[in-house]
């Protein structure tokens, strides 16, 4: 666990219209949460990304995207592209909380007075602490990783989401700076997200198969007709993943431009 980042104190959500001056590590956000049995395994994970609560059809809808997550029901989700509010947009990432009733974390990589927009994680299970880990390339459109520690009744889990670029050396170097922020042994990390990686033995994705391992990898984008797997979730130690899916149905297909992919975790 990384020292000093965990809180147990929790925050009310405050849907944020203007940029605000953010540390790195923060507290979480309060949901209603709807446990389940006290021994959490084994968990179901998942990673969407939701292009912004726009669907294939040209609809901005939050509500599809959440009726996507009650289908899913995951314990814990990564979310990327998720508008996080701003005057000119609404917060999608509130809209998702209040449905859900789960704990929420944000980690915006576009912030302004207009518009924040970026990563999230959604959880069943509290939430104690969360860093963002900057992954900005040069002068290309600004990435993050989100990481957050959550409690699954007393098994504490390190969760990063992320969405890398789209150019390959830009991967190559966000991918450099994971791997230095996984300084954990003592509790699982997952990582998931949309990798952006086009290619099955791409350079980036071969350092990640060699840290967490070989990992299925199904296709998800386009939704519509998958033929790039672009969303990926690794655990370390490999041998607690279970099975991994994508999740496809009539909504999912047309709710975003991804479809969610979704893993089964032992404990």
């Amino acid at each position: 666990m990384r020292s000093g980042s965990l809180t147990h104190r929790a925050a009310e959500y405050q849907p944020a219209s203007t940029a605000e001056a953010r540390s790195d590590t923060e507290l979480v956000l309060t949901g209603d949460v709807p446990l389940r049995d006290l021994d959490p395994w084994p968990l179901t994970v998942a990673t969407y990304n939701i292009h912004g609560a726009i669907g294939t059809d040209g609809v901005f809808s939050p509500q599809r995207i959440a009726q996507v997550l009650k289908e899913i029901n995951a314990d814990v989700v990564a979310l990327q592209e998720v508008p996080l509010g701003g005057s000119s947009q609404p917060d999608v990432l509130s809209l998702l909380r209040n449905e859900t009733g789960f704990f929420a974390v944000e980690g915006p990589t576009m912030e302004s007075a207009e518009r924040r927009y970026g990563n999230a994680v959604l959880s069943r299970y509290p939430i104690l602490a969360k860093q963002s880990i900057d992954l900005s390339f040069g002068s290309r459109e600004p990435r993050g990783a989100l990481d957050a520690d959550i409690d699954c009744h007393g098994h504490m889990l390190r969760v990063i989401a992320t969405h890398l670029g789209l150019k390959p050396a830009e991967r190559r170097a966000q991918i450099k700076r994971l791997l230095q922020a996984f300084d954990t042994d003592q509790a699982p990390v997952i990582l998931m997200g949309d990798v952006n990686e086009w290619f099955m033995w791409g350079r980036a994705l071969r350092w990640l198969v060699s840290h967490f391992e070989a990992a299925p990898a199904p296709r998800t984008f386009p939704s519509r007709w998958p033929l790039f797997a672009l969303d990926r979730i690794w655990i370390s130690p490999r041998q607690r993943l279970l099975q991994v899916q994508v999740h496809r149905t009539a909504l999912s297909r047309v709710a975003s431009d991804h479809l969610p992919l979704v893993a089964h975790i032992d404990g």
